[in-house]
């Protein structure tokens, strides 16, 4: 049974590409929209979730918060996706003290820091 990972992204194209790239190996379910995140999280209980940090209505510091002050959804590991953080720092980048990784990161990167958080 595959893995279920919620990708939280404002960027069509970038949820376009992860779909493309991980829905072969992986469950996804895709969301553009911040403010939808926790209704999701408790419909769908993905084991990961990939979350952009800069968004419009929602970021993923706050969305991180929700999950984090939440007793149901707290233990679920998240990993940011984001421009800020360089490429090179895919293998041990963080933001908040939680894991991130660059959206130029190489996909088998993508892959690697998705498969540390599952275990």
């Amino acid at each position: 049974m595959k893995k279920k990972i919620l990708v939280v992204d404002d960027d069509q194209a970038v949820l376009t590409y992860l779909l493309v790239k991980l829905g072969a190996r992986y469950d996804l379910v895709t969301t553009d929209a911040g403010d939808q995140v926790m209704r999701l999280v408790k419909k769908e209980m993905p084991d990961l979730i990939v979350c952009d940090i800069d968004m419009p209505d929602v970021d993923g510091g706050d969305i991180s918060a929700q999950l984090y002050g939440d007793d149901k959804t707290r233990y679920i590991p998240m990993l940011f996706l984001s421009a800020l953080v360089p490429a090179k720092d895919a293998k041990r980048g963080e933001v908040g003290g939680r894991p991130a990784i660059s959206k130029s990161a190489p996909i088998d990167e993508l892959i690697a820091r998705i498969e540390s958080l599952m275990v």
